[in-house]
């Protein structure tokens, strides 16, 4: 038996706002979606994984910063100076106070072995952001 990883789906507050934030950021593209009735958007991560964002009010939604420790999903990427850089377009920061949702943690020579960096998207959901083989 073979088990893979199909999708990891995300509360939001704002489905809409939240895929603009993964389309600019890390370029996903928008798939269909079957018309449930729960307000959502699924983005492409990759030729066989997906990412769906979920309108549930319902859901517990993160008060403290970005910490590395705390649950995450990671985004492998070849171009990890782009989206450092769209990320400093888009006005997170390594300076920002521990508490701002635009904190930025960058980690170029970690015990990992790859470079890493950490952001919480609008919903402050954690991203992990890697170099990993």
């Amino acid at each position: 038996m073979t088990v893979l990883l199909h999708h990891v789906a995300l509360i939001s507050n704002d489905p809409e706002h939240s895929a603009e934030f993964y389309q600019s950021i890390f370029q996903l593209e928008r798939l269909d979606r079957p018309p449930f009735n729960i307000e959502g958007v699924w983005l492409a991560c990759g030729p066989s994984l997906q990412l769906h964002l979920t309108r549930h009010m319902a859901g517990n939604f993160r008060t403290r910063g970005v910490d590395n420790n705390d649950v995450h999903f990671a985004l492998r990427t070849t171009d990890f100076e782009g989206v450092l850089a769209r990320l400093h377009a888009a006005g997170f920061s390594e300076a920002a106070p521990e508490d701002d949702g635009k904190r930025l943690l960058v980690n170029r020579s970690g015990l990992a072995g790859f470079l890493q960096l950490y952001v919480m998207d609008p919903d402050r959901n954690i991203i992990e952001v890697n170099t990993a083989s």
